[in-house]
């Protein structure tokens, strides 16, 4: 089930709120032989992430959790970046179960939200891999006030009388970003060393993909090898991006004009990646984007534009 992006949290008791997790969206499925620990496009983390589904094994048959997978810095905080040195980083990356949609062979996606986090309190055991994400029975300005306070990513809101609907976007769940930050589309770049100079990105609206931004900076020269690796056999002749060219420069140089765009070598819009940047302009660009990491688990028709709370 998705969350609607939103620009503003409901108040009412009909609500409840969470931290919302800066990792990977995982679905954890445990049969009566293994346990299957795979993300929103049916990527298997199994072999990513082996003591999490070792710790997972304690499920009973027939048992099927939705949850994201976390990297915690030292502050306790989740760190995306980290998360993508996962070989390194093993010991600080947990799995925070959210959700249970299947216990013991019962189909439980019908019941309201409250008794399914009722029923997995019950059956999770927590341990030094597996959490539950708390949930907060505050008002909106609190919340707001405690995530901004810690320097979170930002709070998804749940109506606890929603059932769960997989792969819909029904506004029943919302989240709600504080940072400057969101997942975007790679349909291009602009060559350079090691690759590639900088990435051409840009999000879905309806059945457009809009650029926002060209995005040079963070970036270590064996990062970018490891990206351009995973986009150079994605070349295409095909310009994907909806409205470019751009007619004239702009104040702050995120534009592509016609003359720009004879540099540029063109990709099929399939990787995700998670970008920060300053603030949005008024032309509907980013300025000062910076690359955070590859986002595998994410289909590019999702991408969105977010908008950050104020």
């Amino acid at each position: 089930m998705d969350c609607l992006p939103v620009t503003g949290l409901p108040d009412g008791v009909e609500w409840t709120f969470e931290i919302k997790l800066d990792g990977y969206r995982a679905l954890a499925v445990r049969s009566r032989t293994k346990v299957s620990l795979y993300s929103r496009r049916k990527k298997s983390f199994n072999s990513q992430y082996p003591y999490l589904v070792e710790a997972l094994s304690d499920l009973p048959d027939g048992t099927v959790v939705d949850g994201e997978i976390v990297c915690l810095d030292d502050s306790g905080r989740p760190n995306f970046n980290l998360l993508q040195h996962f070989r390194t980083q093993a010991s600080r990356i947990h799995y925070f179960v959210f959700d249970l949609l299947l216990c013991e062979g019962r189909d439980l996606t019908d019941l309201p939200l409250s008794k399914r986090r009722e029923l997995l309190r019950e059956l999770i055991k927590p341990n030094s891999r597996i959490r539950v994400s708390e949930q907060f029975e505050v008002s909106a300005g609190v919340m707001l006030a405690a995530v901004r306070a810690q320097q979170l990513e930002g709070v998804v809101a749940k109506r606890k009388d929603s059932i769960y609907q997989p792969g819909q976007r029904t506004g029943s769940w919302i989240k709600y970003r504080v940072n400057r930050g969101q997942e975007l589309v790679i349909g291009g770049y602009i060559p350079g060393p090691h690759g590639f100079d900088s990435l051409i990105v840009g999000y879905y609206q309806d059945k457009d993909l809009v650029y926002v931004a060209r995005v040079r900076n963070g970036f270590v020269p064996a990062l970018r090898r490891q990206v351009f690796d995973k986009i150079r056999g994605l070349v295409s002749s095909n310009m994907p991006f909806a409205n470019l060219p751009d007619e004239k420069e702009s104040r702050w140089g995120e534009s592509l004009t016609a003359e720009k765009m004879k540099k540029c070598v063109w990709v099929r819009p399939e990787i995700v990646a998670r970008i920060e940047f300053l603030e949005w302009t008024a032309g509907d660009r980013l300025r000062h984007a910076k690359f955070v990491g590859l986002r595998d688990d994410k289909d590019p028709r999702s991408v969105v534009k977010e908008h950050a709370g104020e």
